[in-house]
This record gives C-alpha cells, structure tokens and sequence, in this order.
C-alpha cells in the first residue's frame, strides 16, 4: 500500500513474520535471534552493538553493514528505503569525491603548464566517473520526472532532473566537442546532496512510520487455522467465525476471539495503549492485533477474521494517513503552482545573464535557481509532522478519526463534558430505595430487569444491587431505550417505565406528595433518582450517587492552564451537576439537558468562547459528539459514541486531555513553522540566486540544508511527547 504525501510518497506496508509463511519452512519462519547475539548473522553482538527498531521491535547487530542488510532485506516499506538510501549515496559519493578532487585540480591551475596534455585525458576520466553516478543517484529522480510528465504534472524531481541533467549534458556535449567548459563535479555532486536530503528526508518518514506499522497490518496476518486436528495457515480475510486459530509465543493474535485451550499473557499497547502484560486463561476474551507472550492459545474466532477491531483501526487510520488536512491541501495547491514558477524564473535568468557575462556562465546561473529552488523542504513540512503526531496519539492508545482531528484540536478553545461515566466513575451505587408500600423488592426486580437491556452507567448500580440480594429477576419484553429520558419495557403484563422524573410526569404518571417531597430531598443532596412506576403511577424511587474521578480536577485544572473554558452537560438534576462541576473545578454547568438540548447548548457556548470540543461516553452523548467541532469518546463509551467521535481515548484516559491538546498544538506549531521556514528560504534562495551570488553546488548544500531543518524541527515531537 502507498500513500502520496505531496511529491513523496509515505509507503506503508510492514511485513508480518506469518506474512511469509508459505514461502519460508516453519521451523524457519519461528526462528528467533537470542539475546546476545546478531539479528542478521547471528553471531554475538560484541561489546558495541548496534541497536535499531525495525517493524517495531528493537534488534541488536554486531556491525552497522549487518543492521543496513537486516533492514533492507525485512523492514518495512521506509525502513530499507532509507538503508537503501545510504548505500547508493555511499557508492555514489565515493565516485563524486573522486571526481570532486581531480576538478580542484584542474580549478587550481595545477596541469595549466607543464602538464597540459594531461587536460583532456583528466576530462574524459572526469566523464568516466560521473557516467554511473548519474544513473545510481540520478535514475530515481529521471524516473520520478518521467512519471510526473505522463501524469501531467511537475514535481520537485523536475527541478532536480534538469538542473543535473542539463550539467551533464553540457559537459558531455563539450567533451566530444573539444571544449574547456565541463561540469560534471557539479552534476554529480547536486544528486549526491540531493540525495543526502533524500535520505533525511527516508530516515524521518521511516521513523515517524515505525509507530504507526503495527497499525497497518491487520489485513496482512495470516493465522494459524486448526481442523480436525491440522493447522493450516490462511489469510485473516479467509478465517469465518468458528474457526479455531492456534497463536503460540511471540506471534501476534490475528483474530478477535474466545481462549478455548492454554493460559498466556498478551501485550495490549497497540489497541489500550496499556503497557503493562494483561493475564489471559481460559474462557477469557482476547483482541486481534495484541502480541501473545509466554504460553499457546487455541482461540475460537466470535467474527470474521476481516471484522476484528484491530482491522477496523486499520482502516481508520489508513484513511486518515491519505486525506491531507487542509493546511496540508494549501501546502499542496501552492507547490503546484511553485515548479511552472520556478522553470519560468530560470528561462528568464538565463536570458537576462547571457548578455551579461559568457553563456555557459549564464546557464551556471539558471542550474543554480533550478537547484537552489527544490521544494522539498515544502513538500515535508506538514506531513512529517503530522504522521510523527498521529504515530505518538497511537502509541498512548489514542485513536484519531479524520485528517482534520490534531488542527481542530490545536485550535479549540473550550471543552465541554458529560459527566456519567466521564467524569465520574460511572459505577454507581444504590443508596436509598422509596416507596409509599411494602413495594420495595418488586420495584428492585422489575427495574433491575429493565436495566439489563440498558448500556447507561446507571445501570450497574441498580442490577448490582439486585445481584447482592439474590433477587430473581423477571424476563422484560418488548424493552425500548428513550436517549436522556429512561426505559420501558413489558414485565409480567404490566407496561413498567423507569426514569427522569420530569419524564414521568410527561407521560402522566401520578406522583404523590410524600414520593414528591422525598424526591426533592434526595435530589438536592446531590443523589442521582431514577422514578419508576406502572399502571399510570410511580411506585418507587432508587436513588443513587456516582463518584468523580479522581483524576478529573487535575486534569480539569491542567486544561485551565492551557488556556481553555470548560463546561459540564448533564441530564441529571441541578443539584448533582452544581457538585460535580466545583468539585471538579469546572468554569460552568448545565443541567436536566436531553440529548438534543445538550446539542442548543454547546452550540451557543461555541459561539460566545470559540471552537468547543465535546467528551462524552455514553448513548445519549452521540448526537453532541457528532455536532461539536470536535468529539471525543472515552475508553469505555458505548459503541454509538466511539463511532460518532473524532478522537477516542483509551480506557481510564481522560488524564490524557491535556496532554492531547499540547501534542495537537505543538503538531500545528510545528508545521506552520516548517511552511514559513520553506517558503522563507526559497524566497531568499531564489533572490540570491537570480542574482549571481550562489553556485550550483552551493544551492544544492542550501536546499539539503533546508530539508534537514524540517526533519529536525518535525522530530522534536518526539521529545515533547515524551516529556508530557
């Protein structure tokens, strides 16, 4: 699979150790280097090992030529690409020095006397040498110019192409013509520092990638099908339901699925961002894409080998990698424009400096805008940055939905929350049951019999509380959810309705007095009361109360320092919302909010404070979470609420908050930066070369200068997020 990232392309296609199953024996294939000893060649690594990830994970090597070998021949797409890079570039540099030390000479007037008969000899040699650099460095470029032609469009290899091209050419030209002008020291050495940028430019991309890969390759596993006794070895995309899938130490689970045979323990970073091993036995649930550590599993597959929630992450982050974000398409739109600009600016130089000074002087000159002109440092600014952000949200188990997800984030300026289940622990204990008569036990069963059909953090409470008394609960029929309100549902022949208050009331449902005056009293200590009642009449009221995180203040009052409002939607009462949000440290509240009044609400805050981002969890926060600005689900939301969001943090990650607002800024910062810086550069570059005052090979160091720069400035992310 390949991405194109402006002119260069972002290839990511990581190659599982299943992956080459049925080309490699088995016992092969399961063959693991000890510690201690080489990746490549096996052999002991020695006191200096080289060290270095490839696909993920870290391998030792005894010498640096066994590292570049080990990632040429199985890392991932950008992996062998930048070794592959430095190998070119070292045979290539090799010939362009050689060629660099015998122009010195000529330069210097060392063969103008009594070695002048060696001149044309020197010249011929010179041609010798550049000949197979021209086609090491230069073919990649060639074939990158020729592509874009017949695609009808010119890329920063056109201006590569060229400038070398037209070197060369002149040089040969004069060569067989007998003259004294030749530049194939400039020819060669402009795809030599092309080519240096090039691989700075391979060695970003790959590391920015190696976070991301295990993403990415899902829907390249194999897994290990047992039959009637036999394994055989198919892709995820041919596994059904059913199948039994054999997984031993060290592999990657390929499917989502029940342990029925052995115990182990599974690495799940890669879906919770947990770092720590999770214990599996038998009967446990297990999830595609975690590694398996110790011990072999036999797991029996609940889905298609294709419908694993590993897969579709893939899927999500495959589309976010390959639609730019508009900063990005700008970026874009104005490179196209950049290189017919650039090629018209060298026709004119040329033209203007031939009436100037001599005309292989004056082409000098236009070879000199051509090079100095390269926008390569463009071409990286925003997506470097931006796959080194997403790989980092990656890694702490973030889940990023959208190309356009890290800008809006860098540029909100509030955050509204739900607060069941979001700021609270969402598990919430039944404090209190009222009831008029001795229906205590029957409001208990009939409701906790509802709630079983209901994925709301109230729920928990209610049926665990009916679990501690061993109460046998009736079977509900024809059971409906009404988001922000309640159930209802038929229990033993009677239409049972179990919610708001006000919802009740709706529905003309008597309340008495004392139940009024009960309700009123627990409401306002702050307890959460579901009301519930059949035959037109409430006939009981379960209070409950559910505690804040404890990280919330913190992570509320680390939001403040970032500048941002905050603001608390609830569909519980006053009372209960007035606490949470001092206790928590939020700025303002708002209570008693069905799911569209939430939706009125944050609306009319975005407007007065800016763009308002959304945290919610729960089935009645998915209208919000799809019509804020942005949406963002925690680890445990329902599944309607990590579809609607943008962003989904990891199970337990709303401390990670803060640290996903400064990641986003400082990805923003970082590519503004990298734009400025480019279009700056090229800016002053050009003028300088336009005027006279720079040489070909002087441009070329500039413009490899310039990439470096943004690869550096992009790699900072990395530091930052490592010290959030």
């Amino acid at each position: 699979m390949e991405y194109f990232l402006n002119d260069h392309k972002l290839h990511l296609n990581p190659i599982s150790p299943l992956t080459d199953s049925q080309s490699m024996p088995k016992a092969e294939l399961r063959k693991a280097p000890k510690e201690g000893f080489c990746s490549h060649c096996l052999l002991a690594l020695g006191s200096h090992p080289t060290r270095r990830t490839v696909n993920g994970e870290d391998h030792g090597f005894c010498c640096y030529g066994c590292c570049l070998a080990f990632q040429v021949k199985h890392g991932s797409r950008e992996e062998p690409e930048a070794a592959w890079l430095l190998i070119r570039l070292g045979t290539g540099g090799f010939l362009a020095m050689n060629i660099m030390l015998f122009s010195l000479l000529l330069y210097s007037g060392t063969f103008n006397y009594a070695d002048a008969e060696l001149i044309p000899l020197i010249h011929w040699i010179l041609g010798i040498f550049a000949t197979p650099v021209m086609l090491i460095l230069g073919w990649p470029f060639f074939h990158e110019t020729w592509d874009g032609l017949l695609q009808g469009r010119l890329t920063s290899s056109t201006l590569i192409s060229l400038g070398a091209g037209a070197a060369y050419a002149y040089s040969v030209l004069m060569l067989f013509t007998g003259g004294s002008h030749i530049y194939f020291d400039t020819a060669t050495m402009v795809l030599v520092l092309f080519t240096v940028g090039r691989y700075l430019e391979a060695a970003g991309r790959a590391k920015a990638v190696r976070n991301i890969a295990p993403m990415l390759e899902a829907e390249e596993q194999w897994a290990s099908v047992v039959e009637n006794g036999k394994e055989t070895p198919l892709s995820v995309r041919q596994v059904q339901a059913g199948m039994s899938v054999r997984v031993r130490p060290g592999e990657r689970i390929p499917v989502d699925g029940t342990i029925i045979e052995g115990c182990s323990s599974a690495d799940e970073r890669i879906l919770t961002g947990e770092s720590r091993p999770v214990t599996k036995n038998v009967d446990d649930y297990v999830l595609a894409g975690c590694i398996n550590l110790e011990g072999s599993l036999l797991i029996k597959c609940n889905a298609a080998g294709s419908d694993t929630r590993w897969g579709n992450l893939c899927r999500i982050v495959r589309d976010t990698l390959s639609q730019p974000n508009s900063t990005q398409r700008i970026v874009d739109k104005a490179a196209g424009r950049f290189v017919p600009a650039v090629l018209g600016i060298t026709a004119l130089t040329i033209i203007y400096w031939q009436t100037e000074v001599a005309l292989n002087q004056a082409l000098l000159h236009g070879l000199a805008v051509l090079v100095v002109a390269c926008p390569c440092a463009l071409g990286l600014a925003a997506p470097l940055a931006t796959a080194l952000g997403l790989g980092q949200f990656l890694q702490r188990g973030c889940l990023v939905r959208g190309a356009e997800v890290q800008e809006k984030l860098a540029r909100i300026q509030g955050i509204a929350f739900d607060k069941t289940g979001t700021l609270t622990e969402g598990y919430t204990n039944l404090v209190h049951i009222e009831c008029e008569e001795d229906y205590h036990e029957v409001v208990l069963r009939r409701t906790a019999a509802l709630e079983h059909h209901s994925e709301h953090p109230l729920a928990h409470g209610i049926i665990s509380a009916a679990k501690t008394r061993k109460l046998q609960l009736p079977e509900a029929q024809k059971v409906q959810a009404v988001p922000g309100s309640g159930l209802l549902g038929y229990i033993e022949d009677d239409l049972v309705i179990a919610g708001r208050a006000d919802w009740l009331r709706k529905l003309d449902y008597e309340i008495s007095g004392y139940m009024s005056e009960r309700l009123e009293q627990q409401e306002n200590s702050g307890h959460t009361a579901v009301c519930v009642g059949w035959n037109k009449k409430v006939k009981g009221l379960l209070f409950l109360d559910d505690q804040l995180l404890n990280d919330a203040p913190v992570m509320v009052r680390e939001l403040k320092n970032l500048g941002l409002k905050t603001l608390l939607l609830t569909g519980d009462i006053s009372s209960v919302g007035q606490r949470i949000a001092e206790t928590a440290g939020i700025d303002e509240w708002e209570a008693t909010l069905a799911p569209e009044d939430k939706c009125a609400v944050l609306s009319t805050w975005g407007k007065k404070n800016g763009p308002a981002a959304m945290v919610g969890d729960g089935l009645n926060d998915g209208p919000v979470l799809a019509s804020a600005g942005i949406g963002i689900a925690v680890g445990g939301a329902t599944d309607l609420a990590r579809e609607t969001a943008d962003l989904v943090l990891p199970q337990g990650g709303i401390i990670l908050l803060p640290w996903v607002i400064q990641l986003s800024r400082a990805v923003r910062k970082t590519i503004l930066t990298n734009i400025m810086w480019a279009f700056g550069y090229n800016a002053v570059a050009i003028t300088l070369a336009v005027s006279g005052f720079l040489l070909p090979i002087l441009a070329a160091v500039l413009m490899a200068g310039s990439s470096l720069l943004v690869v550096l400035n992009s790699l900072r992310l990395e530091k930052l997020s490592s010290e959030v």
